[in-house]
């Protein structure tokens, strides 16, 4: 950014000891001052100093302060030329990212007063015959729900507790007389449980379950609701409840906090209305830091805990890859289609549960913050040492849209240096806060297989200043896959449903 003659800046950078040592990456934050000769539209930055930077591989505080003690003294000797050319491109990519249209449209926001839980389907339900466990099983949803052959009920498992209906949709009620076959799928469940260490009991009361087909927020109270103020601030928040909802006294307003966008209604049962961060009652930004609510902060424009989330969403987690060792494969359903991305030279692969791209006559794959290529659509695949072009104009509208996010910044006959921000995992900066995903629904793909896209309501996605984004809706049954780690990288939660394969 410009603001007058000072460029304020933030680059990639990569220190080495000795030319044979490996780099150290990190972020750095800057400002300069900009001498510009418009005759040669050239411009050279002066008086550089180093205003931040983070180094995410690097835990040891004696080793990050040398570098940033080597930074402030080696920028005086910098003296850096820059077309005012690549400026003024660089300044527009930046405003287009600024205004980059994420969705904040509400979903479907539901409130009881009562402990419930939300059965999410991807779509209408569907059905089909799970090899595994020898029976038909509702496939798009992150939820285990089977048809017994017995009685021709369908059985979820959810929370510790089965629950049964006739219907996938409706009626669902707690049971404890379970048919042969579902108490044979039990006993793998309590064995995985026990394998794992999950401890966890059934809550009580047993929750009531409440069926979606669509992207659906559920918040809910202990009984009727009960507040409590806000120390020093004109608000109220709800106690008997795991969800963020306030009572902004002065406006007579609800508020509530949904992957980080906040939603105000003049009642519980809504209607509900997109509140920019920036544009909440001022008393937000006076919740204390200590509080029992401390953690929305981060999603409070202009609080010091929403300036560390979008500098925190800025800083990449680097790795080095393998060229030789280092591989993917892709599995499609059928052979592979692919359908343009609007706005691009990019088409996008659409039977398949992994990111592949076709563009300028090359296949581009991402896993696990990783480009490969290849020169045909299924492969074999290796480690890429070049983004496909065209990559930064992909929309949010896209499910590829995450794939911006992952770098390759260097290379070697050996290895290349790659990294991703927290955008690949779901965390963008929106405006003066960070959000979790896009707002957008993408549709999966039915055929043979179901491949799901990802999502960004249902599973209560929230911040934390000290953890990331983590989920109050937590799925933790072995068939359900939750995707974590790769390649020494550290993984936040980046959830979709689980693909379904017979």
């Amino acid at each position: 950014s410009l603001e007058n003659n000072i460029l304020k800046t933030r680059a990639a950078i990569s220190i080495k000891k000795t030319d044979k040592s490996e780099p150290v990456f990190g972020v750095i934050w800057s400002d300069a001052q900009l001498e510009t000769d418009r005759s040669t539209r050239m411009a050279t930055l002066v008086n550089i100093k180093i205003t931040d930077a983070r180094f995410p591989d690097e835990t040891r505080e004696s080793l990050i302060d040398s570098l940033k003690n080597f930074l402030a003294k080696e920028v005086m000797k910098w003296n850096l030329e820059v077309s005012l050319d690549e400026i003024t491109n660089t300044l527009e990519q930046n405003k287009a990212a600024a205004d980059e249209k994420l969705n904040t449209a509400p979903p479907k926001i539901i409130y009881m007063d009562k402990p419930s839980m939300l059965l999410v389907y991807d779509g209408e339900p569907i059905v089909k015959k799970d090899e595994k466990l020898k029976m038909d099983r509702a496939v798009n949803t992150p939820l285990l729900v089977v048809k017994s052959s017995e009685d021709g009920k369908y059985y979820m498992y959810g929370q510790k507790i089965w629950y049964s209906s006739a219907s996938l949709k409706e009626n669902w009620a707690p049971t404890k007389s379970l048919p042969a076959t579902i108490k044979v799928v039990n006993e793998q469940i309590v064995k995985y449980e026990k394998e794992n260490n999950d401890t966890t009991k059934a809550p009580s009361p047993t929750p009531v379950v409440v069926v979606c087909t669509e992207p659906t927020e559920l918040i809910q109270s202990n009984g009727e609701p009960k507040f409590a103020a806000v120390e020093n601030a004109g608000l109220l928040y709800m106690t008997n409840t795991d969800d963020d909802i306030f009572m902004d006294v002065a406006g007579k307003q609800y508020h509530i906090l949904l992957s980080g966008r906040w939603y105000s209604s003049p009642a519980l049962n809504g209607p509900w209305t997109y509140v920019s961060s920036d544009k909440l009652p001022s008393d937000f930004a006076k919740i204390p830091e200590n509080s029992e609510k401390g953690s929305v902060l981060a999603n409070v424009a202009g609080t010091d805990a929403s300036k560390e989330a979008v500098m925190d969403a800025q800083i990449p987690q680097t790795a080095k890859v393998d060229r030789k060792t280092v591989t993917t494969t892709v599995t499609y359903d059928g052979e592979p289609k692919f359908e343009n991305i609007q706005g691009t030279k990019i088409d996008l692969a659409v039977n398949t549960s992994s990111t592949v791209m076709r563009s300028n006559g090359k296949y581009y794959a991402v896993e696990n913050g990783v480009w490969f290529v290849s020169p045909n659509a299924t492969g074999p695949w290796t480690v890429s040492d070049q983004r496909p072009t065209d990559v930064d104009s992909i929309p949010a509208t896209s499910p590829a849209y995450n794939t911006k996010y992952v770098y390759i910044y260097d290379s070697t006959p050996d290895v290349v240096y790659v990294g991703y921000t927290p955008g690949y995992m779901g965390c963008y900066v929106y405006g003066p806060t960070v959000v979790y995903g896009t707002g957008y629904y993408y549709y999966p793909w039915y055929g043979a297989y179901y491949y799901p896209r990802p999502v960004t309501y249902g599973f209560g996605f929230h911040y934390n200043p000290y953890t990331g984004w983590g989920m109050t809706v937590g799925v933790n049954f072995g068939m359900v896959s939750v995707s974590f780690g790769g390649y020494g990288y550290h993984y936040g939660p980046h959830y979709h449903y689980p693909p379904y394969r017979p």
